[in-house]
Formats: C-alpha cells, structure tokens, sequence
C-alpha cells in the first residue's frame, strides 16, 4: 500500500476515534454537568411563587437553596474514592438515580423539612457530575489537552445556569414550579440510563492500579501545594456560584429594584458569562501554558479580578451592572484552571480525588457563604418588602475580606520569591558599587603615592617597585668600606 495511502487511513482513524471519544464519553458527562448546573441555579428564578405559596422568609430560602451545596460538598470524598476504583461510568449513572428522586419528591413536598430533605438528595445525586466528567477527560484525552477540554465541559455544563433564566420562567408560566420538577426528574433519570449505556469503562491501562496500592487522600492532604489552592478556590469559586446561585436575583430586586423581565435578562447575561467564561479561561491556560505562563499565575489574576468586580459592585461604581455581574459569573467557571492545577500536581490514578477533595472547598464554601449571607441579610428589617442596600453591602464584605485573605496566602511564595529576588538584587548592586568605590580609592592612592616627576627614580629589580634614585643611592653611600 503507498505511504499516501497509509496516512490517509490513519489520519482517518484518528478522526474517528477523536470523535468516538466526544459522543461516547465527553457529551454524556457534559449533559449530567448540565443538568447539575440546571438545578444549583433553578431557585433563583423560582423563588417568587416558592416563597409566596410556602411563606418563606430569607433565611429559610437561603437554608433550602444551599443546602444542595452542603450534601454536595459531604459527599466528594466518597465520591472521589469511588471514581478512582469503580470509574465514572458507574459512579455516575447511580448517583443520578438519587437526583432524579429527589426532584420527584421536591416537586411533591409541601412544607419547609421535605423541600429541605429532598433539595439535599438532589445535591446528593449531582455531587460527581463534576469530578466525574473531569476524570474521564483526564483517563481518555491526553493530558496536554486537559484546560481546553475542561473549558469546553464547563461551557457545555453552565448551559444549565442559562437555561435556568428565560427557558424556566417561560416553564414556570405554563407549567408551574412543582410540573417542571417531575419533567427535570425524568430528564436526570433517562441520563442516567444513557450513561450507563453509551460511556465505556475504565480504560483497561488505568486498572493496574490496585486499590492497596493507589495513592489516598492522605497525599492530597499533606501536599503543601494544595492548601495554597484550597482557599483562594473556595472563596472565589464558592463566592461566584452562591451570587448567582440566589443572592444575584435578591441584590437585582431590592439594591437595584429591577422588575421581573430586567432580573431574568440579568440572569440569563451571568449564565451567558459562565459558558463563555469557561471556554475562555480554558483557550487562555491552553494558549499561556505553552508560552510559559503557568496556571497558578492565571488563576490568581483572575480571582484579583474578581475582587476589583465585587469592590465595584459595593460601591455601585458602574451606572450598567451587566458587566459586573457577568465577571462575577465567568469566576465561577474557574474549575477550568483548578482542575489542570491538580492535574500537575497529581497522578492520573489520585486526580478523581484530588479534584473531589478540592469539591468539598468549593461546595462547602458555597454552602457557608450563601448561607452566612442570608443571616446577614436577615439582620436588617425590610423597608417596603425590600432589605436595605446596606445589608447586601455589609454581606458582600465579608465575603470580599476573605477572598482577599485568602489571595495573600496564594501569593505568599511568589511574594516571597519575589522580595529575596529584590533583596539579592540590592546586595549585588550595593556589593557592585563598593567595589567600584573602593577600586576608584585605589587608583587615587596609587596616583598620590606616585614619584614627582622632576624626581630621579628607578625601578627595584627584586619587588619591582618605583623608588625616588636618592632613596636607593643612599644605603649604598652610606654602606661601611670593607
């Protein structure tokens, strides 16, 4: 067969199976990603007809939307475990059961507990929607790969936060709140059903890990460069998904008293934010990477970015808030640069736990801070059905005081690199002038030790010194004759 031939069929080969890979195990992870997005950002748009038919107030609303958070982050080290010695495949398919359950039972509760109970078991079924996706990129796309494909799972994913603005108001006038849980139930359970179906098992390469032998979380944990990651992640990423998880829509309605269709179109420019955030971050860590520009880098611009969005948005700087809160909502596609972080730091066989440990920051900090912000919040009384301006303020701070904190502990090597790389630069440049200092005190010594020159002189012929002729005549004048 000619060598053009050979190729051709190669090149065809490789296509394919290029291909294979995106139907057959990255678009089924991206659907159960979705689907986990759909539900971490539905009560924002349905919090109006929830609280008004069950009588919630701000703290119990805020307790029912974050406890999703609480039972995610609980069970990521489990999951973690599982995904490293069972794979995604099956770790997936039978979480997603427990979701689509608890949908069904959300949808059929009518008080606080069993919303309560039943948002905590959809949490629960949606905890390895994430690692899961992400392990399988790291087991069947090459590692060089990694940010780009992460960036495109996390786009695909956050089209969930996007259909959770228009596409869900528009459910909610014709089908209602409780209708569209049973629909979203049946949905995550014909997901989990193609999973189980479509996506291979683990590759046979990765089963050589015996399961006494693989590395535990006892490596994570102990691995300093991890809890410089931990929580500057989990401040940022934490902060972003619980704003636009619910505390957007409040701070859109009663600080910048925006009416329904201003609120929907706000959230559907932050979900908008979030998919295109998520492909940018990751073209950007492919396209740095390869220029020397490490992620740890990249990561910490972007969570000093967020700041600066989150100090304009307390001080009401912009008279548009649609860009601030688009930055806000880009963040929270910041598992992008996270998860290819661990990827450096980790084997391929400890990566499901890494990034699961990492899970429980993120999850936990967006359980506490969405929860914290709501007692905050609750703290000042309602004037005209609106909490004040300055509760979300104070709320807000808080939660910018610790991502600051937590910024400072991420820079600390570099800062540290940094200022000994400035202290060695003044030693040498002061060590440089001293001896150029003390050369030119040299050569003025030299220069005033020097014979006149009207003086007769000649040279030693032993040291080779330069002596005034008088000086060596007269030991020889004054030498006794023999």
């Amino acid at each position: 067969m000619p060598a053009c031939r050979v190729k051709a069929s190669r090149s065809i080969e490789a296509l394919a199976q290029k291909w294979r890979l995106i139907a057959f195990v990255f678009l089924p992870f991206a659907v159960g990603f979705y689907l986990s997005y759909l539900f971490r950002n539905i009560n924002a748009v349905i919090a109006g007809p929830l609280t008004t038919e069950l009588g919630l107030d701000a703290g119990q609303f805020g307790l029912l939307t974050s406890v999703y958070f609480l039972t995610f982050a609980a069970a990521q080290l489990p999951v973690g475990i599982l995904l490293d010695r069972y794979g995604p495949r099956r770790v997936q398919c039978s979480l997603f059961v427990v979701a689509a359950c608890g949908a069904a039972l959300f949808a059929l509760s009518e008080s606080f507990l069993p919303l309560v109970f039943s948002r905590a078991l959809i949490g629960l079924g949606v905890a390895a929607a994430l690692a899961a996706g992400l392990k399988a990129i790291v087991l069947w796309f090459p590692k060089e790969r990694l940010p780009l494909a992460n960036g495109w799972m996390i786009m695909l994913g956050a089209l969930g936060a996007v259909t959770a603005t228009t596409p869900v108001e528009a459910l909610l006038a014709w089908i209602g709140w409780r209708e569209l849980f049973l629909f979203l139930a049946a949905v995550t359970a014909a997901c989990a059903l193609t999973v189980y179906l479509v996506v291979p098992d683990v590759p046979s390469t990765e089963r050589t890990v015996d399961k006494e032998t693989a590395p535990g979380l006892r490596t994570v944990f102990t691995d300093r460069r991890f809890w410089r990651l931990a929580p500057l992640s989990a401040t940022s990423i934490g902060t972003a998904w619980a704003l636009q998880g619910l505390w957007a829509a409040a701070w859109l309605t009663d600080v910048g008293r925006f009416d329904r269709v201003a609120l929907v179109r706000h959230l559907l420019v932050m979900a908008v934010a979030l998919c295109l955030g998520a492909l940018l971050i990751g073209w950007t860590a492919d396209r740095f990477r390869s220029r020397g520009i490490s992620l740890r880098m990249i990561f910490g611009c972007l969570a000093a970015l967020f700041i600066a969005a989150q100090l304009a948005l307390i001080f009401r700087c912009f008279s548009s808030s649609y860009v601030l809160w688009a930055i806000v909502a880009a963040v929270g596609s910041g598992t992008v640069l996270t998860s290819a972080i661990l990827a450096e730091y980790f084997p391929k066989e400890l990566t499901g736990r890494a990034n699961a440990a990492l899970n429980v920051f993120h999850m936990g900090g967006a359980f506490a801070l969405q929860c914290l912000t709501g007692f905050v919040i609750q703290a000042w009384a309602k004037d005209h059905g609106h909490y004040p301006e300055v509760a979300y303020q104070a709320a807000f701070a808080i939660n910018l005081l610790l991502q600051i904190i937590a910024l400072l502990w991420f820079s600390l090597p570099r800062l540290q690199s940094l200022a000994s790389a400035i202290t060695t630069k003044r030693y040498l440049v002061s060590t440089t002038a001293a001896s150029v200092l003390g050369f030119a005190m040299k050569k003025r010594a030299t220069r005033d030790r020097a014979p006149h020159p009207q003086t007769p002189f000649m040279r030693c012929l032993t040291c080779g010194s330069m002596r005034p002729l008088g000086d060596r005549l007269m030991p020889m004048v004054a030498r006794p004759a023999i």
